[in-house]
This record gives structure tokens, C-alpha cells and sequence, in this order.
């Protein structure tokens, strides 16, 4: 079974990645925690095209994705779990954690580092923020995060299921938590002592510099407690805070040819 999934794992994630973006969407429809500030059709269009430019880049720049190094590291016994010959059943879900805690990192660096907040901001301009920022990103930034997972994989050397297991989590997770969808009070306080939530989330894609550099996380939400980067609510509240960045958040910015110049600009 687990070799059927590696052998078909794109299909495995685009299908994952795709019932979950449906089921946001919809929630989006029925229960928005916002009103959305721009043409939503515009950023779909914009943000979906960037989002395909990016899958038909990275297997043209990788010819082995994540999945692909940790078949090679296993093979060639490369990375501390394959070296101590560490279980399956502890390699699996201690490598989640861990690939979590390298994306946290990852999140900060591309916020600290003038040059990679210049590609990450591509993300940070959107001004609106519902499921479809999630899969936008600058060519370069995902080329760049790419080369990150395939350091990590090599360092760590998991299992090849786990590395797959860790990027559809990723990916959902990504997608939940950029959705434009009203939780309970009750049940986000809750879910997020488990799970990085919407709200948690949407705090980061303030207009506020101190809030965008808080709440990094993606997957689980101990990393920015433990590192000092929370921050519980925005100032103005979820429905008053402005998202986005100034200067960035007119209209003609959001075009694909806008996006992908952006890092050129001030």
C-alpha cells in the first residue's frame, strides 16, 4: 500500500490539495469571517495563475522533488535517521515535527533577510486574505524553499512516506489556515493550542509590522510560543485590521506580471 502511494504521490497530493481547497472554498461562501476589500475573481485569476506557473517550474528546475531525494538518501544511506537505522514508526512523526520547526524557521528567515523578504512579500501584498493566498508565492521564493526541504531531507534522512506525509500536511494546513471562514471564539481557542487557525494566521498578514512578524507558524502552533513570535489577536480586531502591504494593496498590483516584477521594486 505505502509503495502504491510513493509510486502515485503527485496524484496523491494534487488530490488531497484539491478536496481541501474545494472544502474551504465553500466555507468561504457559506460562513466568511470577512468582507473581502477586492474583486475576488481578480486575485483568483492572478493568484491561481502564479500558483500553476510554479508547479510547471519546480519539476523543470528539480528533477527529484522531496519525495525523490529520500528514496536517493535511503538508497545511498544518507541523513541521521538512515544511519542509525531509526524506526519507521518514530521516524514518521518525528520528522513531521521536525520538517515543521525547519518551515517555521524558513518563514522567519524569508521575514529577517532584505533580499528574501523581497520575494516573500509577493505572499504579503495580497490584499485580502482567503484560501487563495495560500498558493501565492513568487517562482524564486518556492524555488528557494524547495532547496531548503531537499537540505533538510538529506541532513535528517527520513522515510520517503514521511516526507510525503509532511508537504500534504504542509499543503492542507496551508490552505486551512488562509481560509476566509468564521470558527467559534470557543473553538479556535481550542484548536489552536493544536493547530495554527485562521485567525492565529490572518494576525501575520497585517498591514502592522509588529503583527506580520509574529505567528510564523503552519502546522502546529508551539513554535512561536516556544520562540517568543505569538501574538494572540491583532490590535484593531480580525474585521477592523487592514491586510496586506502599504503601497501594495492597489488594484493593478494584483496582476500576475505586477507579482512576479514585485521583488524588483521598492
Amino acid at each position: 500500500m505505502l509503495s502504491l502511494i510513493l509510486d502515485h504521490h503527485s496524484l496523491v497530493r494534487l488530490l488531497a490539495f484539491l478536496s481541501v481547497v474545494l472544502l474551504i472554498a465553500v466555507w468561504e461562501v457559506l460562513k466568511p469571517r470577512r468582507t473581502l476589500s477586492v474583486s475576488k475573481g481578480l486575485r483568483w485569476v492572478n493568484n491561481w495563475l502564479l500558483s500553476a506557473l510554479n508547479s510547471l517550474l519546480l519539476p523543470l528546475v528539480f528533477p527529484l522533488m522531496a519525495v525523490g531525494v529520500a528514496l536517493l538518501a535511503q538508497e545511498r544511506e544518507w541523513g541521521l535517521f538512515n544511519i542509525i537505522g531509526l524506526s519507521q514508526f518514530i521516524a514518521i512523526p518525528l520528522f513531521i515535527l521536525l520538517f515543521d520547526l525547519a518551515i517555521y524557521w524558513q518563514h522567519r528567515l524569508f521575514h529577517l533577510v532584505p533580499c528574501l523578504w523581497r520575494l516573500h512579500r509577493v505572499h504579503h501584498a495580497d490584499p485580502d486574505f482567503d484560501v487563495s493566498t495560500g498558493i501565492r508565492f513568487h517562482p524564486v521564493s518556492i524555488i528557494l524553499s524547495m532547496l531548503i526541504k531537499m537540505a533538510v531531507v538529506v541532513v535528517i534522512g527520513p522515510p520517503a512516506i514521511a516526507v510525503l506525509l509532511a508537504e500534504i500536511i504542509l499543503n492542507l494546513t496551508s490552505m486551512f489556515n488562509h481560509g476566509n471562514i468564521g470558527i467559534p471564539s470557543k473553538v479556535d481557542a481550542v484548536l489552536r493550542l493544536f493547530l495554527v487557525t485562521p485567525d492565529m494566521h490572518r494576525v501575520h498578514h497585517s498591514c502592522v509590522p509588529e503583527e506580520t512578524n509574529s505567528n510564523f507558524g503552519f502546522n502546529f502552533p508551539w513554535w512561536d510560543r516556544l520562540f517568543g513570535s505569538y501574538r494572540a489577536q491583532p490590535a484593531k480586531g480580525h474585521t477592523g485590521m487592514e491586510i496586506g502591504i502599504k503601497g501594495l494593496r492597489e488594484i493593478e498590483q494584483q496582476r500576475l506580471d505586477r507579482l512576479l516584477l514585485q521583488p524588483l521594486g521598492r
